[in-house]
């Protein structure tokens, strides 16, 4: 079973994520926050699987309240679901620790496959903002050469390949066709990637791999 804190300044949005979940035998609601600052102290009280971040709120916004939530390194992931797709709020959410990043007028069968794979550990992006998320990366200045910067070190050479096919979005088995390496390899060098990078999940890794000039947007 999946718990759910519910964040958001509409109580009608709330009403009806909270039916929403309820009405999944896998997720249950545990609590609700109508903004920022709510969040992060109900989110230390209940310590929910998934807590399901509004951007947009009075007082302390969804993204630093998601980076509240993440600095004070508890079990909780944050998956943000937001009516404004734009490219600033996914890039800062997801910047802030967010572990995945989905609009509201998603499909409910997206909407609770998303909070099962936060919850397990991966992460999830609207697939209408994959593509301009990627390329954002690069506005932010020129990529550094991969052997300079420090995070990337402790990754032995099959570590940086597996890492940039993360990045390139390939699931573990496509990862596992591509550098031919059982499935069972595949999860064992992720797991590691993960490690050495101090990376939440693969949302994260990708933003280390863009900021480290391992990948590029084609």
């Amino acid at each position: 079973m999946t718990t759910v804190l519910i964040v958001d300044d509409q109580p009608l949005q709330r009403m009806g994520f909270r039916m929403l979940l309820e009405s999944s035998p896998e997720t249950t609601v545990v609590g609700e926050a109508a903004h920022g600052a709510e969040a992060v102290r109900r989110t230390a009280e209940l310590r929910p699987d998934v807590v399901l971040m509004d951007i947009r709120m009075p007082g302390m916004d969804g993204i630093e309240a998601t980076r509240r939530i993440v600095a004070a390194g508890d079990r909780s992931r944050v998956l943000v679901l937001t009516t404004f797709d734009l490219d600033e709020y996914a890039y800062g959410a997801l910047r802030a620790g967010a572990s995945g990043f989905l609009l509201k007028d998603a499909r409910p069968d997206e909407l609770l496959a998303g909070i099962r794979a936060v919850a397990a550990g991966d992460a999830v992006v609207a697939p209408a903002m994959t593509r301009r998320l990627l390329d954002a990366f690069t506005a932010h200045g020129a990529p550094r050469e991969p052997n300079e910067d420090p995070r990337l070190a402790p990754l032995s050479q099959r570590e940086r390949e597996v890492l940039a096919d993360i990045a390139s979005g390939l699931t573990n088995s496509e990862i596992a066709a591509h550098l031919v390496l059982s499935e069972s390899t595949v999860k064992t060098h992720v797991s590691r990637v993960l490690g050495k990078l101090g990376a939440r999940d693969r949302v994260q890794a990708v933003i280390i791999a863009y900021d480290a000039g391992l990948a590029r947007p084609s």
